[in-house]
Protein backbone atom coordinates (compact mmCIF):
# COMPACT_ATOMS: atom_id res chain seq x y z
CA UNK A 1 0.00 0.00 0.00
CA UNK A 2 0.91 3.39 -1.32
CA UNK A 3 2.59 5.70 1.65
CA UNK A 4 0.61 9.30 2.64
CA UNK A 5 3.27 11.71 1.38
CA UNK A 6 3.42 13.81 4.41
CA UNK A 7 4.47 10.27 6.46
CA UNK A 8 6.66 9.36 3.85
CA UNK A 9 8.71 12.78 4.39
CA UNK A 10 8.93 12.09 7.95
CA UNK A 11 12.27 10.72 8.58
CA UNK A 12 12.30 6.52 9.91
CA UNK A 13 11.85 5.81 13.70
CA UNK A 14 15.00 4.84 14.55
CA UNK A 15 14.39 4.23 18.19
CA UNK A 16 11.63 1.64 17.16
CA UNK A 17 14.01 -1.06 16.15
CA UNK A 18 15.81 -0.85 19.46
CA UNK A 19 12.58 -0.89 21.40
CA UNK A 20 11.15 -3.95 19.80
CA UNK A 21 14.77 -5.37 20.08
CA UNK A 22 14.26 -4.84 23.97
CA UNK A 23 10.74 -6.55 24.25
CA UNK A 24 12.20 -9.02 22.56
CA UNK A 25 15.21 -9.58 25.00
CA UNK A 26 12.90 -8.63 28.15
CA UNK A 27 10.50 -11.76 26.57
CA UNK A 28 13.06 -14.13 27.05
CA UNK A 29 13.96 -13.49 30.21
CA UNK A 30 17.00 -11.10 30.46
CA UNK A 31 17.65 -8.47 32.20
CA UNK A 32 17.94 -5.25 30.46
CA UNK A 33 18.34 -1.86 32.13
CA UNK A 34 16.66 0.86 30.05
CA UNK A 35 18.82 3.92 29.59
CA UNK A 36 16.77 4.79 26.68
CA UNK A 37 13.55 6.70 26.83
CA UNK A 38 14.07 9.63 29.04
CA UNK A 39 10.72 8.67 30.72
CA UNK A 40 11.33 10.17 34.61
CA UNK A 41 10.83 7.09 36.92
CA UNK A 42 9.98 8.72 40.10
CA UNK A 43 6.49 9.44 41.50
CA UNK A 44 5.07 12.86 41.09
CA UNK A 45 5.35 14.98 45.17
CA UNK A 46 2.73 13.66 47.07
CA UNK A 47 1.49 16.96 47.71
CA UNK A 48 0.35 17.33 43.74
CA UNK A 49 -0.65 14.23 43.89
CA UNK A 50 -3.08 14.99 46.92
CA UNK A 51 -4.95 17.60 45.10
CA UNK A 52 -5.40 15.94 41.89
CA UNK A 53 -7.14 13.15 44.07
CA UNK A 54 -9.27 16.08 45.87
CA UNK A 55 -9.86 18.00 42.41
CA UNK A 56 -10.75 15.07 41.16
CA UNK A 57 -13.58 13.99 43.67
CA UNK A 58 -15.47 16.82 42.54
CA UNK A 59 -17.78 16.65 39.64
CA UNK A 60 -17.83 20.35 38.88
CA UNK A 61 -14.28 19.67 37.27
CA UNK A 62 -15.50 16.95 34.99
CA UNK A 63 -16.85 18.98 32.38
CA UNK A 64 -14.75 20.44 29.48
CA UNK A 65 -12.57 22.46 30.39
CA UNK A 66 -10.51 26.03 28.45
CA UNK A 67 -8.53 24.64 25.52
CA UNK A 68 -6.02 27.76 26.58
CA UNK A 69 -6.65 26.43 30.50
CA UNK A 70 -8.29 27.55 33.05
CA UNK A 71 -7.35 31.63 34.46
CA UNK A 72 -6.14 30.48 37.31
CA UNK A 73 -3.50 28.38 35.94
CA UNK A 74 -2.35 31.12 33.78
CA UNK A 75 -2.10 33.42 35.97
CA UNK A 76 0.32 30.76 38.21
CA UNK A 77 2.50 30.31 34.99
CA UNK A 78 2.64 34.11 34.97
CA UNK A 79 3.38 34.32 38.48
CA UNK A 80 5.78 31.60 38.36
CA UNK A 81 7.89 33.54 35.62
CA UNK A 82 7.97 36.19 37.30
CA UNK A 83 9.37 34.65 40.83
CA UNK A 84 11.95 32.11 38.47
CA UNK A 85 13.39 34.88 36.15
CA UNK A 86 11.83 38.21 36.56
CA UNK A 87 9.87 38.64 33.48
CA UNK A 88 6.53 39.75 33.09
CA UNK A 89 4.32 37.58 31.53
CA UNK A 90 0.79 38.69 30.93
CA UNK A 91 -1.68 35.89 31.59
CA UNK A 92 -4.45 36.84 29.11
CA UNK A 93 -2.59 37.41 26.28
CA UNK A 94 1.01 35.81 26.73
CA UNK A 95 0.28 32.75 27.63
CA UNK A 96 -1.28 29.18 27.36
CA UNK A 97 -1.42 25.92 28.82
CA UNK A 98 -0.80 22.99 26.49
CA UNK A 99 -1.18 19.26 26.94
CA UNK A 100 2.86 19.02 27.70
CA UNK A 101 5.07 20.80 25.69
CA UNK A 102 5.48 18.64 22.70
CA UNK A 103 1.81 19.15 21.63
CA UNK A 104 1.91 22.97 22.35
CA UNK A 105 5.17 23.06 19.97
CA UNK A 106 4.14 21.24 17.32
CA UNK A 107 0.28 22.40 17.17
CA UNK A 108 2.20 26.03 16.92
CA UNK A 109 4.53 25.52 14.22
CA UNK A 110 1.10 23.96 12.24
CA UNK A 111 -0.92 27.22 12.81
CA UNK A 112 2.02 29.27 11.83
CA UNK A 113 4.12 27.41 9.17
CA UNK A 114 2.58 27.25 5.41
CA UNK A 115 4.11 24.76 2.96
CA UNK A 116 7.48 26.13 1.80
CA UNK A 117 7.91 27.72 4.65
CA UNK A 118 11.74 27.25 5.78
CA UNK A 119 12.20 27.07 9.48
CA UNK A 120 15.71 26.24 10.88
CA UNK A 121 16.60 23.73 13.73
CA UNK A 122 19.37 22.38 15.47
CA UNK A 123 20.56 18.96 14.23
CA UNK A 124 21.01 16.73 16.43
CA UNK A 125 17.86 17.60 18.45
CA UNK A 126 14.64 16.17 19.74
CA UNK A 127 12.80 14.47 17.22
CA UNK A 128 9.29 16.87 17.10
CA UNK A 129 11.32 20.10 16.52
CA UNK A 130 12.03 18.78 12.91
CA UNK A 131 9.13 16.64 12.79
CA UNK A 132 6.58 19.30 13.65
CA UNK A 133 8.33 20.93 10.76
CA UNK A 134 7.68 18.05 8.23
CA UNK A 135 4.13 17.76 9.14
CA UNK A 136 3.09 21.12 8.75
CA UNK A 137 4.44 20.55 5.34
CA UNK A 138 7.71 23.87 5.82
CA UNK A 139 10.96 23.02 4.39
CA UNK A 140 13.59 22.05 7.14
CA UNK A 141 16.67 23.03 6.97
CA UNK A 142 19.34 21.82 9.51
CA UNK A 143 21.66 24.03 11.94
CA UNK A 144 24.64 21.50 13.14
CA UNK A 145 24.85 21.85 16.88
CA UNK A 146 27.91 19.98 18.30
CA UNK A 147 30.91 20.91 20.35
CA UNK A 148 33.39 21.00 17.35
CA UNK A 149 31.21 23.83 15.30
CA UNK A 150 29.95 27.43 16.53
CA UNK A 151 26.07 27.20 15.98
CA UNK A 152 25.70 31.08 15.62
CA UNK A 153 28.56 31.47 13.08
CA UNK A 154 26.67 28.31 11.08
CA UNK A 155 23.12 29.50 11.75
CA UNK A 156 24.25 33.11 10.48
CA UNK A 157 26.20 31.39 7.17
CA UNK A 158 23.09 28.76 6.18
CA UNK A 159 20.18 31.85 6.53
CA UNK A 160 22.60 34.38 4.19
CA UNK A 161 22.67 31.45 1.84
CA UNK A 162 19.46 29.65 1.50
CA UNK A 163 16.17 30.85 -0.26
CA UNK A 164 13.20 31.86 0.71
CA UNK A 165 14.74 33.36 4.08
CA UNK A 166 13.51 31.33 7.43
CA UNK A 167 11.02 32.35 9.14
CA UNK A 168 11.25 30.53 12.26
CA UNK A 169 14.03 29.29 14.30
CA UNK A 170 13.69 26.28 16.88
CA UNK A 171 15.74 25.95 20.04
CA UNK A 172 16.47 24.35 22.71
CA UNK A 173 18.88 24.86 25.90
CA UNK A 174 19.94 22.67 27.97
CA UNK A 175 19.89 20.66 24.70
CA UNK A 176 18.31 17.20 24.40
CA UNK A 177 20.36 15.16 23.06
CA UNK A 178 23.37 17.37 23.48
CA UNK A 179 23.01 18.17 26.92
CA UNK A 180 24.83 21.80 25.76
CA UNK A 181 24.02 24.62 27.75
CA UNK A 182 23.74 28.23 27.15
CA UNK A 183 24.41 31.74 28.69
CA UNK A 184 21.91 34.63 28.78
CA UNK A 185 24.69 36.23 26.22
CA UNK A 186 23.84 33.38 23.37
CA UNK A 187 20.02 34.46 23.66
CA UNK A 188 20.88 38.25 22.84
CA UNK A 189 22.62 37.22 19.97
CA UNK A 190 19.17 34.92 19.16
CA UNK A 191 16.81 37.91 19.47
CA UNK A 192 19.16 40.09 17.15
CA UNK A 193 19.24 37.53 15.15
CA UNK A 194 15.74 37.43 14.59
CA UNK A 195 15.09 40.86 14.80
CA UNK A 196 17.40 41.28 11.64
CA UNK A 197 16.28 38.49 9.40
CA UNK A 198 12.56 39.25 10.47
CA UNK A 199 11.61 35.65 11.86
CA UNK A 200 10.22 34.05 15.06
CA UNK A 201 11.86 31.57 17.52
CA UNK A 202 10.19 28.76 19.85
CA UNK A 203 12.56 27.66 22.52
CA UNK A 204 11.78 24.55 24.50
CA UNK A 205 12.79 25.36 28.25
CA UNK A 206 11.85 21.53 29.38
CA UNK A 207 15.11 20.96 30.99
CA UNK A 208 15.02 24.70 33.18
CA UNK A 209 14.94 23.17 35.95
CA UNK A 210 17.48 19.97 36.01
CA UNK A 211 20.55 21.57 36.07
CA UNK A 212 23.73 20.85 38.09
CA UNK A 213 27.35 22.53 39.40
CA UNK A 214 25.88 25.63 40.17
CA UNK A 215 24.92 26.13 36.05
CA UNK A 216 21.67 28.59 36.47
CA UNK A 217 19.85 27.93 33.04
CA UNK A 218 18.63 31.37 31.98
CA UNK A 219 15.05 32.20 30.28
CA UNK A 220 15.06 33.21 26.76
CA UNK A 221 12.40 36.00 27.75
CA UNK A 222 14.71 37.45 30.20
CA UNK A 223 16.41 39.04 26.85
CA UNK A 224 14.77 42.67 26.52
CA UNK A 225 12.58 42.69 23.20
CA UNK A 226 12.90 38.39 23.28
CA UNK A 227 8.64 38.63 23.22
CA UNK A 228 8.55 40.97 20.01
CA UNK A 229 10.28 38.27 18.30
CA UNK A 230 9.10 34.71 20.22
CA UNK A 231 8.09 32.08 22.87
CA UNK A 232 8.92 29.83 25.25
CA UNK A 233 7.80 26.56 25.90
CA UNK A 234 8.27 24.44 29.67
CA UNK A 235 6.70 20.97 30.69
CA UNK A 236 6.14 20.10 34.06
CA UNK A 237 6.56 16.38 33.17
CA UNK A 238 10.87 16.72 34.87
CA UNK A 239 11.11 19.36 36.97
CA UNK A 240 7.52 17.86 39.01
CA UNK A 241 8.00 14.58 37.79
CA UNK A 242 4.52 14.62 35.58
CA UNK A 243 5.38 13.06 32.60
CA UNK A 244 2.21 11.49 32.58
CA UNK A 245 -0.08 14.10 33.23
CA UNK A 246 0.97 16.32 29.87
CA UNK A 247 0.93 19.59 31.47
CA UNK A 248 3.05 21.94 29.98
CA UNK A 249 2.70 25.72 28.73
CA UNK A 250 3.87 28.77 26.15
CA UNK A 251 4.31 32.47 27.21
CA UNK A 252 5.43 34.93 25.22
CA UNK A 253 4.54 36.40 22.10
CA UNK A 254 0.98 37.46 21.67
CA UNK A 255 0.93 36.80 18.18
CA UNK A 256 2.46 33.60 18.14
CA UNK A 257 -0.28 33.17 21.83
CA UNK A 258 -3.01 34.01 19.95
CA UNK A 259 -2.68 31.73 16.94
CA UNK A 260 -1.78 28.84 19.35
CA UNK A 261 -4.73 29.56 21.02
CA UNK A 262 -6.93 29.65 18.08
CA UNK A 263 -5.76 26.64 16.43
CA UNK A 264 -6.54 24.47 19.88
CA UNK A 265 -10.12 25.94 20.17
CA UNK A 266 -10.57 24.08 17.14
CA UNK A 267 -8.60 20.93 18.20
CA UNK A 268 -8.95 20.39 22.36
CA UNK A 269 -10.84 21.33 25.31
CA UNK A 270 -7.73 21.70 27.50
CA UNK A 271 -6.54 19.09 29.87
CA UNK A 272 -8.60 17.31 32.36
CA UNK A 273 -9.36 20.41 35.12
CA UNK A 274 -8.42 18.14 38.28
CA UNK A 275 -4.61 18.20 36.00
CA UNK A 276 -4.71 22.05 35.87
CA UNK A 277 -5.70 22.62 39.51
CA UNK A 278 -2.61 20.36 40.62
CA UNK A 279 -0.38 21.95 38.79
CA UNK A 280 -1.35 25.31 40.11
CA UNK A 281 -0.38 23.66 43.66
CA UNK A 282 2.87 22.58 41.69
CA UNK A 283 3.83 25.49 40.38
CA UNK A 284 3.08 27.81 43.06
CA UNK A 285 4.58 25.16 45.89
CA UNK A 286 7.23 24.61 47.37
CA UNK A 287 10.30 24.11 45.35
CA UNK A 288 12.27 21.94 47.66
CA UNK A 289 10.70 19.16 46.02
CA UNK A 290 12.10 19.79 42.19
CA UNK A 291 15.77 20.20 43.92
CA UNK A 292 14.93 16.77 45.71
CA UNK A 293 14.34 15.32 41.77
CA UNK A 294 17.83 17.35 40.68
CA UNK A 295 19.54 16.15 43.47
CA UNK A 296 18.85 12.53 42.29
CA UNK A 297 19.21 13.19 38.57
CA UNK A 298 22.66 14.19 39.70
CA UNK A 299 23.73 11.30 42.03
CA UNK A 300 22.86 9.53 38.58
CA UNK A 301 24.85 11.36 36.38
CA UNK A 302 27.99 10.86 38.83
CA UNK A 303 27.79 7.33 39.11
CA UNK A 304 26.76 7.04 35.50
CA UNK A 305 29.98 9.23 33.87
CA UNK A 306 32.16 7.99 37.10
CA UNK A 307 31.51 4.84 36.33
CA UNK A 308 32.26 5.15 32.17
CA UNK A 309 35.24 6.95 32.30
CA UNK A 310 36.87 4.08 34.55
CA UNK A 311 36.29 1.85 32.12
CA UNK A 312 37.20 3.81 29.60
CA UNK A 313 34.94 5.15 27.62
CA UNK A 314 35.43 8.97 27.51
CA UNK A 315 32.27 11.07 29.25
CA UNK A 316 31.72 15.09 29.74
CA UNK A 317 28.89 15.17 32.86
CA UNK A 318 26.50 17.09 31.99
CA UNK A 319 25.46 20.45 33.43
CA UNK A 320 22.36 20.14 32.26
CA UNK A 321 18.87 17.91 31.11
CA UNK A 322 18.43 14.28 32.60
CA UNK A 323 21.01 12.65 29.87
CA UNK A 324 24.56 11.91 28.91
CA UNK A 325 25.82 12.35 25.31
CA UNK A 326 28.15 9.88 24.76
CA UNK A 327 30.95 9.64 21.62
CA UNK A 328 30.99 5.89 20.64
CA UNK A 329 34.56 4.50 21.62
CA UNK A 330 36.41 4.72 18.61
CA UNK A 331 37.04 1.52 18.25
CA UNK A 332 34.01 0.50 17.59
CA UNK A 333 33.31 3.44 15.94
CA UNK A 334 35.25 2.63 13.26
CA UNK A 335 33.13 0.01 12.34
CA UNK A 336 29.57 1.14 13.26
CA UNK A 337 27.44 4.28 13.75
CA UNK A 338 25.13 4.69 16.30
CA UNK A 339 21.77 2.25 14.99
CA UNK A 340 24.04 -0.81 15.34
CA UNK A 341 26.27 0.13 18.47
CA UNK A 342 22.95 0.92 20.05
CA UNK A 343 21.50 -2.73 19.08
CA UNK A 344 25.34 -4.01 20.39
CA UNK A 345 24.89 -2.46 23.89
CA UNK A 346 21.44 -4.35 23.83
CA UNK A 347 22.95 -7.59 22.91
CA UNK A 348 26.53 -7.55 25.00
CA UNK A 349 26.18 -5.43 27.90
CA UNK A 350 22.20 -5.42 28.63
CA UNK A 351 21.53 -2.16 28.56
CA UNK A 352 19.23 -0.12 26.20
CA UNK A 353 20.55 3.71 24.97
CA UNK A 354 19.73 5.97 22.10
CA UNK A 355 21.06 5.79 19.04
CA UNK A 356 22.32 9.26 18.19
CA UNK A 357 21.07 9.21 14.74
CA UNK A 358 17.14 9.19 16.31
CA UNK A 359 17.92 12.68 16.87
CA UNK A 360 19.77 13.63 13.50
CA UNK A 361 22.49 12.74 10.97
CA UNK A 362 25.07 14.99 13.05
CA UNK A 363 24.37 12.91 15.95
CA UNK A 364 25.10 9.48 14.08
CA UNK A 365 28.79 9.22 16.12
CA UNK A 366 26.72 9.43 19.55
CA UNK A 367 24.46 7.80 21.75
CA UNK A 368 22.49 9.09 24.74
CA UNK A 369 22.23 7.70 28.35
CA UNK A 370 18.58 8.76 30.11
CA UNK A 371 19.29 8.71 33.96
CA UNK A 372 16.14 7.14 34.68
CA UNK A 373 17.76 4.02 36.52
CA UNK A 374 18.48 4.45 40.20
CA UNK A 375 22.42 3.97 41.34
CA UNK A 376 22.43 0.73 41.80
CA UNK A 377 21.29 -0.24 38.47
CA UNK A 378 23.23 2.49 37.01
CA UNK A 379 26.75 0.76 38.27
CA UNK A 380 25.27 -2.53 36.98
CA UNK A 381 25.30 -0.62 33.44
CA UNK A 382 28.31 0.18 33.26
CA UNK A 383 29.57 -3.28 34.53
CA UNK A 384 27.90 -4.71 31.06
CA UNK A 385 29.79 -2.22 29.32
CA UNK A 386 33.37 -3.07 31.29
CA UNK A 387 32.95 -6.41 29.52
CA UNK A 388 31.79 -5.36 26.29
CA UNK A 389 34.61 -2.91 25.47
CA UNK A 390 37.22 -5.37 25.80
CA UNK A 391 36.45 -6.77 22.43
CA UNK A 392 38.91 -7.12 20.52
CA UNK A 393 38.53 -4.65 17.05
CA UNK A 394 38.68 -7.66 14.92
CA UNK A 395 35.11 -9.25 16.96
CA UNK A 396 33.81 -6.12 16.39
CA UNK A 397 34.64 -5.91 12.78
CA UNK A 398 32.92 -9.29 12.01
CA UNK A 399 30.19 -8.34 14.36
CA UNK A 400 29.36 -5.16 12.76
CA UNK A 401 29.66 -6.84 8.97
CA UNK A 402 27.05 -9.37 10.57
CA UNK A 403 24.51 -7.09 12.12
CA UNK A 404 24.56 -4.88 8.57
CA UNK A 405 23.39 -8.01 6.82
CA UNK A 406 21.11 -8.39 9.30
CA UNK A 407 20.11 -4.92 9.64
CA UNK A 408 20.23 -3.96 5.90
CA UNK A 409 16.07 -2.78 5.31
CA UNK A 410 16.74 -0.38 8.54
CA UNK A 411 20.04 1.12 7.47
CA UNK A 412 18.70 1.68 3.60
CA UNK A 413 15.75 3.68 4.96
CA UNK A 414 18.14 5.52 6.76
CA UNK A 415 20.34 6.20 3.49
CA UNK A 416 16.99 7.95 1.72
CA UNK A 417 17.15 11.84 1.28
CA UNK A 418 14.55 13.31 2.39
Amino acid sequence: MEEFPRMKRLPPYVFATVNALKMEARRRGEDIIDLGMGNPDMGTPAHIVAKLIEAAGKPSNHRYSASKGITKLRVAISDWYKRRFNVDIDPETEAIATIGAKEGLSHLVLATVMPGDVVLVPNPTYPIHAASVVIAGGQLVSVPLTHERDFLADLVQITELIRPRPKMLIISFPHNPTTMCVELDFFREIVDFAKRHDMYVIHDFAYADLVFDGYRAPSFLEVPGAKDVGVELFSLSKSYNMPGWRMGFVVGNKRLVHALTRIKSYLDYGTFQPIQIASIIALNGPYECVEEIVATYKERRDALCRGLNSIPWRVEPPKGTMFVWAKIPRKFRNHMKSFLFSILCLREAKVAVSPGRGFGEFGDDYVRFALVENVHRTNQAVRGFRKMLKMPEEQIKAVAEAMEREFARELALFAVER
